[in-house]
């Protein structure tokens, strides 16, 4: 029971849509047994309208995204399912409750995830739209000419994408390490999974199961908001930088 759904319960609406729904069918010749069913018919309706919906989870495809992204999702997934898969053969009592409880957080991990990878794959798009052969030979009959107040802008233009290119390369390198580095700790936490679900009680090493999955979804999401703002930065400075 949150707040928001004590107000759904409690709310006024409700309570005199349904006093409302019973008097009038007393008043129509219904039986008082079925009137109340009415009025609190009524009531359910609009505790359900006010009762606040949880959000939606994103539709994961990793066939929407190319190599290596494609792969860093796929495997997150497998291992995602081979986590929910272990929780539930744990015996039924807390030790299945905390591993179902960290199974909902390796969800969120898994999703933030496909959400990097998205955002990986669009700065990889962004960054094909600099062509640093050609800004090399641009610069190199740039620095041949006089100087003068139309190169040096031109120079310096072109130093700038470098400098963007350069950014994008480690940005995208980082993200492609992160993924990988999420795998394997993923693949990690199945098999201590696997080995507590095989355990009769909940010991130590559950807690820090589920402080090491806190820590990696806390990580991903780091790195996703680091990659919005760099994929906002290249939405607005590169060809190719769109993050739809």
């Amino acid at each position: 029971m949150t707040p928001a759904g004590a107000r759904a319960v409690t709310s006024p609406v409700g309570i005199a849509a349904a006093v409302i729904v019973a008097v009038v069918a007393v008043v129509v010749g219904l039986p008082l047994a079925a009137a109340l069913v009415l009025g609190l018919v009524a009531w359910a309706a609009n505790v359900w309208r006010l009762l606040p919906r949880r959000p939606r989870r994103p539709r994961i495809d990793p066939f929407t995204l190319h190599d290596p992204w494609r792969r860093f999702v796929q495997d997150a997934l497998q291992a995602r399912t081979r986590f929910a898969e272990a929780a539930d053969r744990a015996p039924d009592g807390p030790l299945q409750d905390r591993l179902r409880e960290i199974s909902a957080r390796v969800d969120t991990g898994v999703e933030e995830a496909w959400r990097v990878a998205q955002r990986g794959e669009a700065l990889v798009q962004a960054r094909r739209g600099i062509d640093m052969a050609e800004v090399d030979r641009r610069l190199a009959d740039l620095e041949r000419l006089e100087p003068g107040d139309s190169s040096s802008r031109l120079i310096e233009s072109f130093q700038v994408q470098r400098a963007t290119a350069a950014r994008l390369d480690r940005v995208i390198a980082e993200a492609r390490d992160q993924l990988k580095l999420l795998d394997a700790r993923l693949d990690e936490a199945v098999a201590r999974t696997l080995e507590l679900s095989a355990s009769a009680h909940a010991g130590p090493g559950i807690e820090g199961l589920g402080a090491d999955v806190d820590e990696l979804v806390t990580e991903m999401e780091a790195l996703r908001l680091a990659l919005e703002e760099t994929n906002a930065a290249a939405g607005g400075e590169l060809p190719g930088g769109d993050t739809r």
